[in-house]
Formats: structure tokens, sequence, C-alpha cells
């Protein structure tokens, strides 16, 4: 390998999740999941009533990019791109429709044999993510989601019917998106319908939370007694919050903000809960309810790699006067004075991936896959029928050259790579569409109209470029031709 170049064997490819882009919200026997009652044009930390549906409302989910009935032509498009991996999601209500369901329903089945047979003729690997933000709603309005228990047992009913079913065709697995997310929607990511107002909000999150350790414990079991080119990751929502000053405070708010994240990765990659986390639990009166086997469970089944999203960073202060608080999926910190923005207000640091991967590694020792890196922006079609999205290979580029720095200089372990939306989807945040991160334009506006047609953005061009030549950083130029 040359010192400019990524591993040999490096998964380039891209990301997308069920929820956002497959549609046909109830086709072929689909249930209802949480996220088809999140009604389109909204913030992610908006109110969702699950009882609260309008038959007359816009609701994204339900058609997403219509990817159920057109996965053939974009995995077509997938593969001119060349990717090695596509990371994707398997609807648990279209398998089981209602979550508790005795038998799994055939057709949603037979539906993903044909997904992941498109995906084996274009020599691409599926990296399945489990549980995308997707939980039936009937279990959100029966059973109280993660936090009711039984919800394990019908999670891995689940787990064991798709892990059986598509062993030779799927070896990488991902337990629970952005586990981490669930801390501040607790709704969309746990299935838990708990308001901010609610003085023992946390109690019912972690109690929620641990159900989901136990379960990525079992999954880990599980894939393993099935046959050893299984491997399941835990995936992790991470922007690192640098401290705002010097000061010690500044620091130990830092370093306090990173715990609250470094909780869930440690749960699922050292086996049990960090002492720090046990005393945050003490100080605020918290009470995790566990079965005899659950501490040997997480301490035997720990994950086998750590995948993580990046978009950005923040900072932090033990003084919070005058400070404007960042934006992004998982920041809950104030924009540093150094940083660009977006136009959507995330902000744009290249170096903070290197950071987060040496961060991680250093504290896990297990291979890492970014599973999620991107640039949210308005694209315009030019008369010409063009995308010119510069300013996308501009982050890409700049992000991926940091990138090859953790893995050539610093050492780390990645072994992948998944651009996040590779094709336009609705994005989870906002449910809209305008906010587009994909290499492929996808005709369609914020209210679900247009004709879908599929559109090679510059940027499609580009990164075809990148994967052919590895990542040479040569390569790795926003201003370099493209076709």
């Amino acid at each position: 390998m040359k010192m400019t170049e990524f591993p040999k064997d490096f998964l380039w490819g891209g990301a997308i999740s069920a929820n956002q882009s497959e549609g046909a919200w109830n086709v072929d026997g689909k249930g209802p999941s949480i996220q088809d009652v999140a009604p389109g044009n909204r913030n992610v930390f908006t109110p969702i009533d699950p009882l609260k549906y309008d038959p007359k409302g816009y609701y994204p989910t339900h058609n997403g990019i219509d990817f159920y009935h057109r996965y053939a032509e974009d995995i077509k498009l997938f593969e001119e791109m060349g990717f090695k991996v596509l990371r994707m999601s398997i609807a648990w209500s279209r398998i089981f429709p209602n979550g508790d369901d005795d038998q799994p329903n055939e057709k949603g089945l037979e539906y993903y044999d044909h997904v992941f047979k498109a995906l084996r003729a274009a020599n691409i690997e599926p990296l399945v993510t489990l549980s995308h933000f997707e939980i039936p709603l009937h279990l959100v309005t029966e059973y109280g989601g993660w936090e009711n228990r039984d919800t394990i047992k019908f999670f891995m009913r689940f787990v064991k019917t798709v892990m059986t079913r598509y062993q030779h065709q799927v070896h990488y697995w991902l337990t629970f998106n952005e586990i981490n997310m669930a801390l501040y929607a607790p709704l969309q990511t746990l299935g838990v319908d708990v308001k901010m107002s609610d003085p023992d909000r946390e109690q019912h999150i972690y109690q929620a939370v641990h159900h989901q350790f136990v379960a990525s414990s079992l999954s880990v079991a599980f894939a393993r007694g099935l046959s050893t080119e299984q491997h399941v990751g835990a995936m992790l929502g991470y922007s690192p919050i640098y401290p705002l000053t010097g000061k010690p405070e500044d620091m130990l708010a830092s370093l306090k903000a990173e715990q609250e994240k470094f909780f869930f990765a440690d749960v699922q990659i050292k086996g049990h809960y960090p002492e720090f986390q046990l005393q945050y639990f003490k100080r605020h009166g918290i009470n995790i309810q566990m079965l005899p086997d659950d501490e040997a469970l997480l301490a035997n089944n720990p994950v086998d790699f750590l995948s993580f999203s990046y978009y950005s960073t923040a900072v932090i202060s033990a003084d919070s006067a005058g400070q404007t608080e960042a934006q992004g999926n998982v920041i809950h910190a104030f924009e540093s004075p150094y940083i660009p923005k977006s136009e959507w207000g995330w902000q744009i640091d290249p170096l903070g991936l290197r950071l987060s991967c040496n961060y991680l590694y250093d504290r896990y020792h297990v291979p890492l896959f970014i599973a999620e890196n991107g640039l949210g922006a308005h694209d315009q079609l030019t008369d010409d029928g063009a995308i010119h999205d510069d300013y996308r290979i501009n982050y890409l580029s700049q992000h991926l050259q940091a990138l090859n720095d953790a893995i050539n200089l610093d050492g780390v372990n990645v072994f992948g790579y998944t651009a996040w939306g590779c094709i336009d989807i609705i994005s989870a945040a906002a449910g809209e569409m305008e906010k587009r991160y994909g290499f492929i334009y996808v005709d369609q506006d914020n209210q679900g109209k247009g004709t879908l047609q599929r559109i090679r953005k510059d940027s499609f061009w580009w990164y075809q470029r990148v994967i052919a030549e590895n990542g040479a950083k040569q390569v790795l130029q926003a201003d370099q031709e493209v076709k």
C-alpha cells in the first residue's frame, strides 16, 4: 500500500436507511413504524404523537424515494460509482408488521432477497443496520417501546429471522443506529414517549437503553453461533466537543460531554457500565432494573467493531453566557469561533474526523468504520440538467484527506467509509427533501412532488474516481476536473 492510499481492501460506499428511502410503507404486508407517523417538514426535536395520524397529512416516509420499486436502478448507479459496500437497513415492520407477530411476513423477506441478490451481482457488500429508528408502531403504542423488556424478545425474533435467512448474503451487521441519540429523541430511537418535562425522563430512557444493550449482546451471541463470517458492530453518533478555552472548568465540561457518548460504546465494547455512569445514576436517583444474567451477557458478547457517524464538531464552556448553540444531529454544545458553517449551520471541521478516529481507536482498540459522513445542501438543477456540487466535493475531499491521515499517519484501523445519503433521501432530522447529501439527485420536492428521476451530480464522477484510485491523495483535491 502506498502511504498516500487507503488500505487495499478498504470498503468504499454509501449509506441509506429503509425509512428514508424505501417508501411502500403499507405495501406487501408491511406494518407502520414510528417514522410512518412523523409528518414532513419538521424539526428533529418536534414532538410526534404516535396516536395522532392524519390521513390527509404529508408523511414523507410513505413514499421515500421509492427505493422499494427502484432498487435495481439505484444499485446499478452504485455499481457504476464503484461501490464496494452499501450500508442499508431492514425495516423491522416489513418483516414483522406489528413487531410481536409469531411469524414473519414472507413478502417482506422476499423483497430483501431480491435487494441482496442485486447487490451481490454488483459485487457490493451489504452492511445492514438492524434498527435504524424503525421500531414497529404497535410496539410503541401497546408495549411502550424498548422500556418494556418484552421488546427484547420481539427484536430477537426479528434478528434471528433475518440473520438466518441472509447469512450467505450479509456478513456485516449493525445493531442500533446512533444509539446515543436516545437521550435526545427517545420516541424515534426507543419508541418511548416521554416528555421533556417528565421528572423521571432519564429513568425511562436509560432503562430502555439497557434493554437495547442486552439485545445487542444477544444479537452478537446469535451471529457468532451462526457463522464465523458474521460480524456485528455498534453504531455511535459522534461529534467531538472541544473545550472553548484552556480553563480547567471548560476542560472538565468537555470531558463530561465526551463521557455522555462514550458510555454507549463502553457498554457494548468493554462489556460493562463505566464507573462514571454508575456515579451519574447514583447522583440522579436512576435505578436500572437488570436480570441476574445481564451483566455476564454484556461482558461475554462485545461487538466486533465500532462504526460511527461524523458530520461536525462544537465547543463547550462551563459558562454558557453569550454562546450560540451549535447545530447538528447529536450536538448540544456551542459554535466554535474558528470553524466555518454549512448553510444548515453545521460546523465543517475535517480535522475533527481525524481526531474522532484517534479518540475512539485509542479508547477501544477495535476496528472502526465510518458509517455516515457528508454535507447536506441545497442542490440546484441547472438549465442543462446538471448539478454542479463543488461544495460537496470540497467537503468530502477534505474529510477523506483527514481520514487518510488518521490511517496512514496515526495508525488507526479504519476498514470502510460510507457517505451518508449517497442518493438523495428524506431527511430524518426535518422530514424534508431539500436537504440533500447524495451523489445522485432525485427529482422530488419537500411536498413529495416530482418525477423521481435520478440524475448524476458532479460529485458522482468525483467519487467514482476516488474509489477507482483507492482514495489516493492526489485525487482528493476539490479543484480537480470532473466529468
